[in-house]
């Protein structure tokens, strides 16, 4: 078997919708160590480490053959697997940074907890800096003793690509903290935030869970199906505001009763000016319990 036939059969495994420059390197690296594909040799392969050069060559020879193509419409560098579909921006964004989730409107949708199909897809992913340590962790875990080899020999690395358009769609990324804050949906190359996270989301950056107002009223149709793990969530990983405003809600607004609702106000805040909506502007007309101006 020669080494192109191995890797388009690699590339057939694959169970991504598109493949990184990172992902194709750890195909040519594998084969190039093990000089077989389930148990076929490789022909004219004797090298123990594939170079930066035999990389090129190797993508120039499978673009050439229509087994890979650049994807069009996508601010990444990315490609396209022959016969494979690649329109679904979601999987396709996933792909591209293994670290992002859907959240905000895009996880609002894929949850059912609203009926807006959002134009712009909505990802969160850790910020720089800590996308780089993950980075380097999960290059660590895939190449395990061959990692200093790879990356010597100049192979392409996982890095975090730019990533502002998927086909027609313009894509926001969000830096974001991971924990407890998505899962993985099965079956798919996808994931998304928690119910409990996206609840988070929403009273954190309501301007892009379609406005306050429409937070409202997600809230007063869901919130009691989902209390318990909204008030998981919060306790968790929610600042004091978070607490606060999801307090007014659930309590004034949705009459929900709850121990841990109780506990939420003693970070209310009084003689200050908080508000129910950050991003509007601060009205004279406020909860007491809460100490929250409602703006709404």
């Amino acid at each position: 078997m020669d080494l192109i036939k191995a890797i388009t059969l690699s590339l057939g495994e694959v169970g991504e919708p598109v493949v990184t420059a990172y992902r194709l390197g750890l195909i040519v690296h594998r084969l190039y160590v093990q000089k077989e594909y389930q148990g076929e040799k490789i022909s004219r392969l004797q090298k123990d480490f594939a170079t930066s050069s035999e990389f090129n060559t190797r993508l120039a020879e499978l673009r050439a053959a229509g087994v890979l193509r650049p994807l069009r419409g996508c601010s990444a560098v990315v490609y396209g697997l022959l016969g494979r579909q690649d329109d679904d921006a979601e999987e396709i964004a996933c792909s591209i940074d293994p670290f992002c989730y859907l959240s905000h409107l895009s996880a609002m949708a894929h949850h059912g907890l609203t009926e807006r199909i959002p134009s712009a897809l909505f990802v969160s992913s850790p910020d720089p800096k800590s996308w780089k340590q993950f980075a380097s962790e999960r290059m660590e875990k895939d190449l395990k003793q061959d990692y200093e080899a790879y990356r010597q020999n100049g192979l392409p690395l996982l890095t975090r690509l730019k990533m502002e358009k998927i086909g027609r769609r313009d894509v926001h990324r969000f830096a974001s903290s991971h924990l407890g804050a998505y899962k993985k949906v099965q079956g798919k190359t996808l994931r998304v935030s928690s119910i409990g996270r996206t609840f988070l989301d929403m009273l954190r950056n309501p301007e892009l869970c379609g406005g306050m107002r429409h937070v409202m009223e997600v809230f007063e149709e869901h919130g009691a199906a989902y209390l318990q793990l909204i008030l998981n969530e919060i306790s968790l990983h929610g600042a004091k505001i978070d607490k606060v405003r999801a307090g007014y809600i659930l309590e004034e607004r949705m009459n929900l009763k709850d121990a841990t609702l109780d506990s939420w106000v003693e970070f209310a805040q009084r003689g200050g000016s908080r508000k129910l909506d950050a991003s509007a502007e601060y009205v004279p007309k406020w909860s007491e319990r809460w100490c929250l101006s409602l703006n709404l």
